[in-house]
């Protein structure tokens, strides 16, 4: 039986006013800018969910865009997947970014993304990651 990891997570950046909405375009264009899911890439546009113009006027204080896919084993290839993620958040507007691994072997790794001047600016390379593990289970001898 294959080995299947679970990718999930959110990147958030503030609600941006209709004077802002510079934010959303740039963001949405980053996601756009990915390869197709037919591509086998490690992100795709359709991992995620692409805000529209409109969203700006939905959303109290934070936008929230929530992406999640579903691999073989991807954690023998995380840190491709990581620089990957990493190159689309210098592309785009937030405040943090949270990406969930889920494996069948190692357990469930977090990592968080902060920009360390209250908000990340595209290509200002202003950002920081910690990585937290917990596993749940026993050990079956």
């Amino acid at each position: 039986m294959d080995q299947e990891s679970i990718v999930y997570g959110c990147i958030k950046d503030i609600a941006p006013t209709a004077a802002e909405s510079e934010r959303i375009r740039v963001n949405r264009d980053a996601m756009l800018s990915l390869p197709r899911a037919e591509e086998w890439p490690f992100l795709s546009q359709e991992m995620f969910s692409i805000p529209t113009a409109e969203s700006a006027f939905y959303n109290y204080q934070t936008e929230v865009m929530h992406f999640g896919a579903s691999y073989k084993a991807v954690e023998y290839e995380w840190d491709q997947w990581i620089a990957q993620f990493e190159s689309l958040l210098s592309k785009m507007y937030w405040v943090s970014a949270t990406v969930h691994l889920e494996t069948e072997l190692s357990g469930t790794h977090t990592f968080t993304w902060e920009a360390e001047s209250g908000y990340h600016k595209p290509g200002s390379g202003d950002m920081r990651v910690r990585c937290e593990w917990s596993h749940e289970g026993s050990l079956s001898i």
